[in-house]
């Protein structure tokens, strides 16, 4: 094929546009709460543990493991909003905007405290988020 063929084939592809149709970003299955879900359930176990100990190295070490993971809540939280969520959602369960505030917030929360009643707070939120995003999925 000749240096022109080729450029030809090119503009070919170029010009041609794909219709692709999806109706969600990528295959269905690729969001989850449960990933939030599965990192507050980790805040509050750290915060479980810190309080059973009387290590002091032991008690630093889950305060750090419980930052991260009250972190990584935040994150899967802020994916499934932004990326999964639509405005029919919200028109179909109009308190979306708080519960993930406030499970946002709590998270932030999680991080400033070894109290383990807000570690399940923050549980509780996720399932309520959960139950919203499950009945999205129907």
């Amino acid at each position: 094929m000749g240096l022109i063929d080729r450029a030809l084939n090119i503009a070919d592809l170029v010009r041609k546009p794909a219709t692709i149709s999806a109706h969600c970003d990528l295959p269905c299955g690729v969001y989850d709460p449960a990933q939030a879900k599965i990192e507050a359930q980790s805040v509050k176990a750290c915060q479980e543990k810190y309080a059973g100990s009387d290590d002091a190295d032991f008690k630093v070490r889950a305060v750090m493991i419980k930052e991260e993971r009250a972190e990584m809540v935040k994150h899967h939280l802020w994916v499934l909003w932004t990326d999964y969520f639509k405005p029919e959602h919200l028109a179909a369960h109009p308190n979306l905007h708080d519960l993930f505030w406030t499970a946002t917030k709590t998270a932030g929360e999680a991080k400033k405290t070894n109290d383990p009643a807000v570690g399940q707070k923050l549980i509780d939120q996720i399932d309520a988020i959960s139950e919203v995003f499950w009945d999205t999925k129907k």
